[in-house]
């Protein structure tokens, strides 16, 4: 029997074409280029070498460290809604401020070991504690806010009660008196009210608004026991 002759229209019995078969009529263009550079431009470079602080001396790395410190304070003294605390927080301003307030509310007594140290390390312990507390009050309300950031913020805002100490110490000189300490109540009373304005300006909108007024209460009770233990400092 005679074998049946294929029949090239036929779907059926085509021969099946190869995969990349065609890939043989592709032709590149001499215009279109293939080769290219992967290496990093020189202004990318220059850029990076400028921004990186591992070739910078100690002396430029501190006073940067100092004018950022310095720029914290001014948000502190000026309070606004801004977001420096928050984005470039660090924590050398709060432990200057509180190493600062320890020591000057110690007593001048004969006796360090049993008035000057426990009065230092009472007064580390309140901030420190206090801070860390509200910072973690903060996040169970759900705040939108780092437990860095929180420290930061509280921490650089007991400037104000600090250099109510400080006037304190110098209206103390004059001796005791009414006139004396309605002089420092004024004083801890403006300086109170300081505080809590810059505290709740820079966290009063990393809080949901129904829990506003829950995360705010602790902060006053913050400042107000600090402001309490500077109003009520003595000498000796």
């Amino acid at each position: 029997m005679a074998e049946a002759e294929e029949s090239p229209g036929d779907p059926g019995t085509a021969s099946p074409r190869p995969l990349f078969a065609g890939l043989s009529d592709i032709s590149i263009s001499q215009d279109i280029p293939v080769e290219g550079e992967i290496t990093i431009p020189i202004r990318s470079r220059i850029r990076e070498f400028d921004s990186s602080t591992l070739n910078e001396s100690v002396h430029s790395t501190i006073m940067r460290d100092l004018k950022a410190v310095g720029k914290k304070f001014m948000h502190v003294l000026y309070p606004r809604k801004s977001n420096t605390l928050l984005r470039d927080w660090d924590l050398w301003g709060p432990l200057i401020l509180c190493v600062t307030l320890a020591l000057m509310l110690q007593r001048d007594s004969a006796d360090s070991e049993k008035d000057g140290g426990p009065q230092f390390a009472e007064v580390f312990v309140i901030v420190w504690f206090g801070a860390v507390t509200i910072t973690l009050n903060s996040k169970l309300l759900g705040g939108n806010i780092s437990f860095f950031q929180s420290l930061c913020v509280l921490g650089y805002c007991i400037l104000p009660l600090t250099v109510a100490m400080l006037i304190c110490r110098l209206v103390l000189l004059a001796g005791p008196g009414p006139v004396n300490f309605m002089v420092r109540l004024f004083v801890v009373i403006v300086m109170f009210a300081w505080s809590i304005v810059a505290s709740t300006a820079f966290l009063a909108d990393s809080q949901p608004p129904n829990r506003r007024a829950l995360a705010v209460y602790p902060v006053f009770l913050f400042y107000f026991v600090i402001s309490w233990m500077i109003l009520t400092f003595t000498p000796q």
